[in-house]
């Protein structure tokens, strides 16, 4: 091998190329680690080109970019997208890198559809059915929030109720201003009108069609309903099979020691007119036995006159 020049100036050729490639390699990496390409500049935009309202660049940035780790060369552009989806209101994020420093941002904000669970709690939940964290003063300005509720992973099937209840109450030129599925899957609903709603069980389709049935029931018996109690319905339980409970605002209701109270009082007052009725007789029965006492006294009185 060692006479064979050909293969020796192969060798020779390939060990250059290789120190070439390191060398290159090396100037590329101490290059790419100049500060000049340090990202430094971060363009913020709506992907759908509309306007953002919740989202500015001075916050994307103050939240974002502290964590990002790279430089243009090696930042992770999935890590990044990740780290703007965090900031409050963005839903969503695109980023694409900009020569020699910079990063183009397009975001899509949240639309709050309502709270979820406890209104203090700063959960909202968007029109997707997607929880996200964010100020509930904020998301007031935009327009009315719903109370949505329920267990774990039921977010989409309330979003789905939801726009249920609002062809069933249409009718009633009612919606739904709060809903919530218990842990039992069991429906409640408050309507604009005021009227709070116990729909019922919900677990499967057969489930399902009894509910609708029992509702468009309850919106077709609506005009008879408020004929005789009026239109302030306080209450409605639609839980029943052939008819429905309702409670309007004009009744009162008492509570188990009232009702107690009510049911002494009712009782004292009998047993004391009880006793004024029964007052008369005694003495009627004094005087008809004083009378029968003294007559044989006058008789024999009488007697006594006639024999003489």
């Amino acid at each position: 091998m060692w006479h064979n020049a050909r293969l020796l100036n192969l060798i020779a050729s390939t060990l250059y190329a290789v120190v070439a490639l390191m060398a290159l390699a090396a100037g590329l990496l101490w290059l790419a680690q100049r500060p000049v390409f340090a990202i430094t500049h971060v363009e913020i935009g709506p992907i759908d080109g509309g306007g953002l309202r919740h989202v500015n660049a001075p916050s994307v940035r103050a939240s974002a970019l502290g964590k990002l780790t790279g430089n243009f060369f090696t930042l992770d552009l999935n890590a990044a997208r990740q780290a703007f989806e965090s900031v409050p209101w963005v839903r969503r994020a695109s980023v694409r890198r900009e020569w020699p420093n910079g990063l183009a941002v397009e975001v899509e904000e949240h639309e709050a559809l309502g709270t979820w669970g406890s209104p203090d709690s700063g959960r909202l939940i968007n029109t997707y059915g997607e929880i996200f964290v964010a100020n509930t003063a904020e998301a007031e300005e935009d327009a009315q929030l719903l109370a949505l509720d329920g267990p774990p992973d039921s977010e989409g099937d309330v979003i789905e109720k939801l726009e249920v209840m609002r062809q069933w109450f249409k009718p009633l030129k009612a919606e739904p201003l709060a809903v919530a599925l218990s842990g039992r899957y069991a429906w409640r609903a408050r309507l604009s009108n005021g009227m709070e709603l116990e729909l019922g069980r919900e677990q499967n389709d057969e489930d399902r069609t009894a509910m609708d049935q029992r509702v468009r029931r309850f919106v077709a018996a609506w005009p008879q309903v408020t004929q005789q109690w009026g239109s302030q319905i306080e209450y409605a339980d639609l839980r029943y099979p052939n008819g429905f409970a309702i409670r309007a605002a004009n009744a009162r209701f008492l509570t188990e020691a009232q009702i107690a109270a009510a049911v002494r009082a009712e009782k004292a007052e009998k047993a004391a007119k009880a006793k004024a009725a029964n007052a008369p007789r005694a003495a009627a029965t004094a005087t008809v036995s004083g009378t029968s006492n003294n007559n044989p006294t006058r008789l024999k009185s009488k007697n006594a006159e006639k024999t003489r």
